[in-house]
């Protein structure tokens, strides 16, 4: 029976949980803490297989519509983003409601709301059917185009308006840029924003995979298949030439017979402890090595009714039992999502 072991582990660095998604998940973390079971969060707070079944464990019940939320529960919105109509409905159902939508993903709908008040017609970068995408759209539904590929840039009409072109922040940079030439060589007016849209975790973590794919015989990307920036990874390594890349939930997914340097990654929702088992599993005999193209500082503070509500905590525990007994774990910089999980 062939085995899985590998000569060596090339480990990129970033990989994994980026700050938005850190956010989510400690956010969430606190409102378990809080709340009798059931919490509610409209759709998948990240896409990650392993995240998710953590927390239904927790008694989060996830949906796809407000409409299966009890009136009066606790809610979380995804990181991902959600229509306003969506915001609205989880505000007038919800006790407490949480939008743990990253800071990057606001900025995109902010810039839509801003250039179509002034008129302008939104060129829209995006995969069809991603949420990001859906409560992107929904911001400016008669005003956004979107597409994906150069064709579908070929196929929009000619436009009177005004143009400005926003984008998915998960896309990768091959993905958008192609794209992008493509539109701002039809419509050369078009305005878009003097910085990109593109994630700044997921252009590092595909940094990082380029710097040594072409050294590796595989390549292991750690990831949910609807995980737009762990497919985004996967792909960027086909195209390198990469002999063989393998897209992961986890380790006891890897395939007998692995052998020769191995590369290995995670997409930005992807826990490290998935990491370790991948790694555990390869066992590679000549060793791991790290390779780190950037160090990552960005830190996104709880969402404010998260921060209100561990201010409020401590109050309380400080009064009745003379010091705080909240361990503010969803507001410490210094404690990992993946430790918040492990501690579940």
């Amino acid at each position: 029976m062939m085995v899985v072991t590998a000569d060596q582990v090339l480990l990129a660095a970033p990989r994994g949980f980026c700050a938005g998604v850190e956010m989510a998940i400690k956010a969430l973390a606190t409102m378990v803490r809080t709340f009798p079971a059931p919490v509610y969060c409209y759709h998948e707070i990240v896409h990650n297989q392993e995240v998710v079944r953590r927390f239904e464990e927790q008694g989060v019940v996830f949906v796809d519509s407000i409409d299966e939320v009890p009136e009066g529960s606790p809610i979380m919105l995804s990181a991902h983003g959600s229509a306003p109509d969506v915001v609205a409905d989880a505000e007038a159902t919800g006790s407490f409601m949480v939008n743990s939508v990253c800071p990057l993903v606001t900025k995109v709908h902010h810039e839509v709301r801003v250039r179509t008040k002034k008129g302008y017609r939104v060129i829209y970068v995006g995969h069809e059917g991603h949420e990001e995408a859906v409560g992107t759209m929904a911001v400016a539904p008669n005003a956004i185009h979107r597409v994906e590929s150069v064709e579908e840039v070929a196929a929009l009409p000619d436009f009177d308006e005004p143009l400005a072109l926003l984008a998915q922040t998960t896309l990768s940079h091959r993905d958008w840029s192609d794209v992008a030439d493509a539109a701002r060589e039809r419509f050369p007016d078009m305005w878009f924003p003097g910085r990109s849209d593109l994630c700044f975790a997921t252009t590092n973590r595909q940094s990082a995979l380029l710097s040594f794919v072409e050294r590796c015989d595989t390549m292991v990307v750690i990831g949910s298949p609807n995980s737009s920036n762990t497919l985004a990874l996967a792909k960027l390594a086909t195209e390198s030439g990469c002999e063989q890349v393998l897209r992961v939930n986890g380790a006891d997914e890897l395939p007998d017979g692995i052998t020769g340097v191995v590369g290995v990654t995670a997409g930005a929702s992807a826990p490290e402890e998935l990491v370790e088992e991948v790694i555990a599993k390869l066992a590679p005999t000549d060793g791991v090595s790290e390779l780190r193209v950037v160090d990552e500082d960005e830190y996104f503070p709880p969402p404010p009714p998260i921060r209100d509500l561990l201010t409020a905590l401590a109050s309380a525990a400080s009064v009745t039992l003379g010091g705080s007994t909240v361990d503010g774990i969803g507001a410490d910089r210094h404690v990992d999502a993946s430790q918040v999980l492990a501690r579940l």
